[in-house]
């Protein structure tokens, strides 16, 4: 017998409390309409991290991006304002850039050779003569909400949505003190997982359960016993004590510091600082079972004199990752079977992902 969405999103109880709470299901993370809702509620409907500000900090300077679907271009304007569209040509719907990031005086389509502004106006419009009721003025580009916070640029597709820092909340003062401002962006990597970006999601708000288990180099400087977790507004922080660990030296190396911070910000993306060092994960779905996380890795020194001692930093970094991928594979699974409903939900450990459950759940259910 088919299940409706409705159904499956009544089946998740939202308002149980963390110790009688169990997890969103399993077609939470395996159906395809729910995927399309996820795109059109929560992807489409919350500010979104696209780029660094470093990308779009010079004048005529952009970067194009896909959001859930969408084509976007950010682009910092000859009058310093930093804006952004959907880069679709008004046309016929070509990608005005379609490369990935530039420098441009004008935004020019490639297939017809429409121009537009860096304010995203219309400019020139060839062989265009004898057309009748056409307003220049309203064939710019399709403008979409963007702002920025610490090194990040947001943008938001609801022309409804409120600031930005509303959304972000109470994050904006609990980062402000670790001045990641004043780091220097070094590296990016990327991963394709097959897996929901939920799954990578749960894994990285478990609370640190499966750092004992899956990953032995971490574990062996995080202090696992007052490994702590902080809720609030649409973000947790997980946070643990360092200690001294010599059973893995490029780790003991490279994470350094009194304190481990793990931000999350609602829906997906994470923040995670020690001592001069700091990683940020983006998880963008790429279908119901398949996502890509991207990590950019920022330093407080980037001189020449530290670039081995960087690149370790980024090794260990990478190798905590491929230690998630193999697990985050087989949880897809294992949400694919019918011997799987709902899990329980640790109390001690698992107070972030119930937060995010709650908060998708919401997002979803806006949507029936």
């Amino acid at each position: 017998m088919d299940v409706s969405v409705e159904q499956i999103l009544n089946a998740y109880k939202a308002d149980a409390p963390l110790d009688r709470a169990f997890t969103i299901p399993g077609p939470f993370y395996t159906d395809a309409r729910l995927a399309e809702m996820e795109r059109n509620h929560v992807f489409h409907r919350n500010w979104q991290v696209v780029c660094r500000t470093g990308q779009v900090a010079e004048h005529g300077q952009y970067i194009t991006a896909m959001l859930e679907g969408e084509p976007i271009i950010v682009i910092r304007g000859n009058d310093g304002i930093l804006r952004a569209f959907y880069n679709i040509c008004r046309h016929h719907a070509a990608a005005v850039m379609p490369a990935p990031c530039g420098h441009a005086s004008i935004l020019r389509c490639p297939y017809h050779g429409w121009s537009y502004g860096l304010d995203g106006s219309l400019k020139g419009i060839p062989e265009f003569d004898g057309v009748s009721d056409f307003d220049r003025s309203q064939n710019g580009l399709v403008p979409v909400k963007v702002a920025t916070w610490e090194q990040f640029v947001f943008v938001n597709l609801d022309p409804d949505a409120g600031l930005l820092y509303s959304f972000l909340g109470g994050i904006v003062d609990r980062l402000k003190p670790l001045a990641v401002s004043k780091l220097h962006y070094v590296d990016s990597r990327s991963w394709d997982i097959d897996c929901n970006w939920k799954v990578f999601v749960d894994n990285y708000l478990d609370g640190g359960y499966h750092v004992p288990h899956l990953h032995k180099g971490l574990s062996s400087v995080l202090d696992y016993s007052k490994y702590t977790i902080e809720n609030e507004d649409r973000y947790c922080l997980q946070s643990s004590p360092m200690v001294a660990g010599d059973d893995d030296i490029a780790t003991a190396n490279t994470r350094k510091g009194d304190r481990a911070y793990y931000y999350w910000l609602y829906p997906n993306f994470m923040i995670n600082c020690y001592d001069g060092y700091m990683d940020t994960n983006l998880v963008l779905p790429l279908g119901v079972d398949k996502c890509r996380v991207i990590f950019d890795f920022y330093f407080a020194d980037n001189s020449r004199e530290v670039q081995a001692h960087n690149m370790q930093s980024i090794e260990v970094s990478e190798k905590v990752q491929t230690e998630d991928l193999d697990i985050c594979v087989s949880v897809q699974r294992g949400l694919n079977s019918r011997a799987y409903g709902a899990g329980r939900l640790s109390v001690r450990r698992e107070a972030g992902e119930h937060l995010f459950h709650r908060l998708l759940a919401a997002d979803l259910k806006r949507g029936i």
